[in-house]
């Protein structure tokens, strides 16, 4: 559920798409103070200096009673008293174009009128600047003539429509206007713009729109999404097994917020972090600080970045920038990143992974057999990866049934023969993980798939391995981190179905010196 304010007109508030009443003026006032102030605690004094010129006696209880009502009307906003003030964290939108503050009157709402103004002027123009639309910026220049940077706009926008003459007009206009106003020349932008367009290299700013494609058959996911709304454009972090669906994830989150970042959505895959960034933006064979240089282009800006499969915390710790928000996807969580809102996944609910079935298959065929597909669901510990390829399968087999496919399942010596290219799409991303392991991580988790063993404390796995007991349990964190294994409490591990299933096969399969493991490095599924 997403709580939302505006403070550009009436104070308003939204959950969701419903609008919430607020209540009476000084109410309002309350909130808008705090939020106003967003993060900042502030103490009862300094809020009823704000909300009255005169303040009475009867001003603090006022207070407390305002404060009772929003704490009621407001539960997300978490507004508790402490060291005797309040503060409040919200999702501030500007997505009205009424007098700032309408309607609340004090020396300090004044003063924060004309700053909230100046702040919508800028909003607008930045807007304008993206847009590029003559019409309306002709409309903002005729109501704020002097303004230097909405007419560089126009010129800029007049040139790349063709209007050559009509953008050199232009510039002799405001030149005229300005020493006759102020005595002045036109500042650097304007005279920037007027030199380039006399050397004909004036150019579109680049916006990159790099988000891949949303998955139409994207299921569940509703807490985490819900929670990620909440945060951005904090950074958030995804972190899961392979296969677990982080792309997927981070791909809807993306598309449900792209709008709120105007500027563009970068989609960057690992490695050179930085690098990818500045190439979106145009900046080809960056020199210096990369990360800096990013936090120069990005200033101002709201972006949405999308940084995949983020295997090591430096590439994108000094990325961050105000305004703009990440999302990142990474197997292991990376806690040395300070400020970042990390949503684990695993297997979908049980609810959710029988409706994607469903989408898969068909909702009649899974109906018919509900228990088998419960038993289906739970092989593949619900992750979405396996039950597309599975339910692929099945919807290009229209006369196989799901106790079908169990049978082959449970021909554990021979599934790999069985449906060779399904199988090997099927465990494509733990064969991916596995080769990220290392000799004793591998060795252990053979073990588990051999004995067969969903839960095992470290004194049986040091039994099982022949590992040293001292160092068994270093492995078994190591694994717990890629979440091959879940921690249950200390010292016990449970395995999940389906990593079982999987490395009994591979396990099976290189036992038989005829038959080699299947080799998945590079796959074609990428929502993993």
């Amino acid at each position: 559920m997403s709580l939302r304010f505006s403070l550009l007109g009436p104070v308003r508030a939204w959950r969701d798409e419903e609008e919430i009443e607020l209540g009476p003026r000084q109410q309002r006032a309350v909130l808008a103070a705090l939020l106003l102030n967003n993060g900042i605690r502030l103490s009862n004094d300094q809020l009823i200096g704000m909300v009255w010129d005169d303040p009475t006696p009867s001003a603090v209880m006022a207070l407390r009673t305002y404060v009772y009502k929003l704490r009621k009307t407001l539960p997300e906003l978490n507004l508790k008293s402490s060291d005797g003030g309040y503060a409040v964290r919200a999702e501030i939108v500007d997505d009205c174009r009424g007098e700032p503050l309408e309607g609340l009157r004090s020396a300090y709402f004044d003063a924060q009128r004309v700053r909230l103004g100046d702040s919508r002027l800028k909003a607008r123009e930045d807007c304008l600047e993206r847009e590029l639309d003559v019409l309306e910026l002709q409309k903002h220049v005729a109501a704020f003539p002097l303004r230097e940077r909405p007419r560089a706009l126009l010129m800029r926008a007049l040139y790349l429509e063709g209007r050559q003459g009509e953008a050199l007009d232009h510039f002799h206009q405001v030149r005229a206007l300005l020493i006759e106003e102020f005595g002045l020349e036109p500042g650097p932008e304007l005279r920037k713009v007027h030199a380039q367009i006399l050397d004909g290299d004036l150019t579109l700013p680049r916006r990159p729109e790099q988000l891949v494609p949303d998955l139409a058959d994207f299921t569940g996911r509703a807490e985490e999404i819900a929670l990620a709304l909440r945060t951005l454009p904090g950074t958030v972090g995804i972190t899961g097994m392979r296969g677990s669906g982080k792309t997927a994830l981070a791909t809807r989150i993306g598309h449900l917020v792209k709008e709120r970042f105007p500027d563009g959505q970068i989609f960057v895959r690992g490695g050179d972090v930085a690098n990818g960034l500045l190439r979106a933006v145009g900046v080809e064979n960056p020199v210096g600080d990369r990360a800096a240089l990013w936090r120069e282009k990005a200033r101002g800006k709201r972006f949405l970045v999308v940084v995949d499969d983020v295997r090591d915390a430096a590439a994108v710790r000094d990325l961050a920038t105000p305004g703009s928000a990440m999302i990142l996807t990474s197997v292991r969580r990376l806690h040395e990143l300070p400020g970042v809102t990390w949503l684990k996944i695993a297997g979908l609910t049980a609810r959710e992974a029988r409706e994607f079935l469903r989408t898969a298959v068909g909702p009649a065929r899974v109906d018919a057999e509900p228990e088998q597909a419960e038993v289906l669901l739970e092989r593949l510990s619900r992750l979405p990866h396996p039950i597309r390829v599975v339910g692929g399968k099945l919807s290009s087999r229209p006369h196989w049934t799901i106790e079908m496919v169990l049978r082959q399942m449970e021909r554990k010596s021979r599934l790999a023969d069985v449906i060779p290219p399904d199988c090997a799409a099927m465990m494509a991303p733990l064969v991916a993980a596995e080769k990220q392991l290392s000799d004793p991580e591998r060795h252990m988790l053979r073990c588990f798939a051999r004995q067969d063993a969903e839960v095992i404390d470290s004194h049986n796995a040091a039994e099982m391995s022949g590992a040293d007991a001292g160092e068994i349990e270093l492995v078994l964190e190591s694994l717990a981190s890629v979440h091959l294994i879940e921690p249950l409490v200390l010292g016990r591990y449970r395995l999940p179905r389906f990593v079982r299933l999987c490395f009994a096969q591979r396990t099976a399969a290189s036992s038989r010196p005829d038959q080699a493991v299947p080799d998945q490095a590079v796959y074609a599924e990428t929502m993993l």
